[in-house]
């Protein structure tokens, strides 16, 4: 959505405009808890307005309480605002929760920081007035293949059980799904038979089943930083502990992954090796071998989120390879390569875990939609998802090569060699109030302080390499960084 522009009405004033624009973005969580507003100069300048008529706007915020003034810092959101809403219903909003840094046992109570985990999530469902939105974190759905979707569909219904439909399906998945999926894992090295396979509402879904069925709260978990915000909160809200390890060009901070282990006896390590979100990086055979002796050193077990795996070459070295899937758990799904609207997921674990993990799943969901589950089946069967992913790796990497030359061109700086879907770019300036900007003339951005586990100033940005094609989004960006410049 292109931000309406300001005019004299007199249904209207130009301050009512302004407050009634901000509160909006407030009250759709487009602006995070915490957030600050533009400077009552930058703001002004901005939308055209005098600094009088921002200064009235954001008293009206203030007012409706929406934002708080900090003396000498501005005004930003409210961090309670949302919190006090849901505990008028009783109820506690997962999307507010705290991320916490972790301390010994018996340490100082930990500093707090609030982390939006869906604002970028909520971004993706308000149009952007038609433009690509850059901060996209799936395939566009021009990329998608409707056709081989509906196919599928009727397949099953047409040719497979008619009852199939209308009953529950089985506890641990459609045993047709998880045989195909044991043919598809033995292709990339990771063997699992099809009982060791247990089907969910997505891959988040599998991450939470493993969580809850090996976790109680106040045990540790390592996770990668930078880090998907929506892990970090989930798992706080499961009353974990975070022990963040820095994720960069190199790949994990192996030497920061011995130190947390070794003081803080982490129960698990939950990661994205190849093709991370968001740097994109892919573990090599020498890092995923160290990893895995960590863990074995310090008794903790690994959960290796392969969602981009049909968006990487096959013999990219994953964890569960290696391992045998001993001290590993393999955790995949089919939004990012065939529908996000199909909420198919899977995790492949030990046999001693699967019973434990077939429990948890039938308490959060009963079970999962059989029919979704035959339909990959038959996809995966017929070979139909591997030529649908070879033409969207094709055409990726002709867009990454495009989006690559405009960031370069335009003063960006990729952190890690670009790969995959997401690029991990240095902007030079703070990307916080970089989005907003930029939200404001219709781009949406992934700021690099979503994908911290603590709320920081950040100069990076997760980019979609298909989504950031548009040499206009590059030029708006370019103008956006230099007017944020003192």
């Amino acid at each position: 959505m292109d931000t309406p522009a300001l005019t004299r009405s007199p249904g209207s004033t130009l301050t009512e405009q302004l407050a009634a624009q901000f509160g909006e973005r407030i009250r759709q969580r487009l602006l995070a808890p915490g957030a600050r507003l533009p400077s009552v100069r930058e703001c002004a300048r901005r939308h055209g307005v005098s600094p009088h008529t921002v200064v009235a706007a954001y008293d009206q915020l203030l007012a409706q309480g929406l934002v708080e003034a900090r003396r000498q810092r501005g005004f930003f959101v409210r961090e309670r605002m949302r919190e006090e809403a849901s505990g008028r219903a009783g109820v506690a909003s997962a999307s507010a929760l705290a991320v916490r840094s972790p301390v010994p046992e018996g340490g100082p109570a930990p500093r707090v920081a609030p982390v939006d985990a869906t604002a970028l999530i909520r971004g993706m469902f308000h149009g952007v007035g038609g433009r690509p939105a850059p901060g996209l974190g799936t395939l566009p759905p021009d990329w998608l293949d409707l056709p081989l979707l509906a196919s599928a569909l009727r397949r099953v219904l047409a040719h497979g059980d008619a009852a199939l439909a209308l009953q529950y399906g089985q506890p641990a998945g459609d045993s047709r799904l998880r045989e195909a999926l044991s043919v598809r894992l033995r292709d990339i090295g990771v063997p699992a038979a099809a009982t060791q396979i247990v089907t969910a509402t997505g891959a988040t879904h599998a991450l939470d089943i493993v969580s809850r069925a090996l976790l109680a709260p106040g045990d540790a978990v390592l996770v990668d930083e930078p880090g998907w915000a929506v892990e970090y909160a989930r798992l706080t809200q499961l009353g974990m502990r975070l022990l963040p390890v820095p994720r960069g060009a190199d790949g994990p901070d192996l030497a920061v992954m011995a130190t947390l282990a070794r003081e803080h006896r982490p129960r698990l390590y939950v990661t994205v090796s190849v093709l991370h979100n968001p740097t994109g990086h892919s573990l090599t055979a020498g890092q995923a071998h160290q990893v895995l002796k960590l863990a074995e050193a310090h008794d903790f077990r690994i959960v290796e989120d392969d969602t981009y795996a049909h968006l990487a070459p096959a013999h990219a070295p994953r964890l569960a390879a290696l391992d045998g899937l001993q001290r590993t758990l393999y955790v995949s799904g089919f939004s990012k390569i065939l529908t996000p609207s199909w909420r198919v997921g899977y995790v492949a674990a030990p046999a001693p875990l699967v019973e434990r993990l077939v429990d948890v799943k039938l308490l959060s969901t009963l079970t999962t939609p059989a029919v979704l589950e035959q339909a990959i089946a038959h996809c995966l069967e017929q070979g139909s998802l591997r030529r649908h992913a070879e033409r969207v790796v094709a055409r990726l990497d002709a867009a990454r090569h495009r989006s690559v030359r405009l960031a370069e061109a335009h003063g960006c700086r990729f952190v890690t060699p670009p790969q995959g879907l997401f690029g991990w770019v240095d902007t030079g300036t703070d990307t916080e109030p970089l989005a907003e900007a930029m939200l404001d003339a219709g781009w949406l951005l992934a700021p690099g302080h979503l994908f911290h586990a603590t709320r920081r100033p950040s100069p990076l940005m997760r980019i979609n390499f298909d989504t950031s094609q548009d040499a206009h989004f590059w030029q708006a960006l370019d103008a956006a960084r230099r007017m944020a410049r003192p």
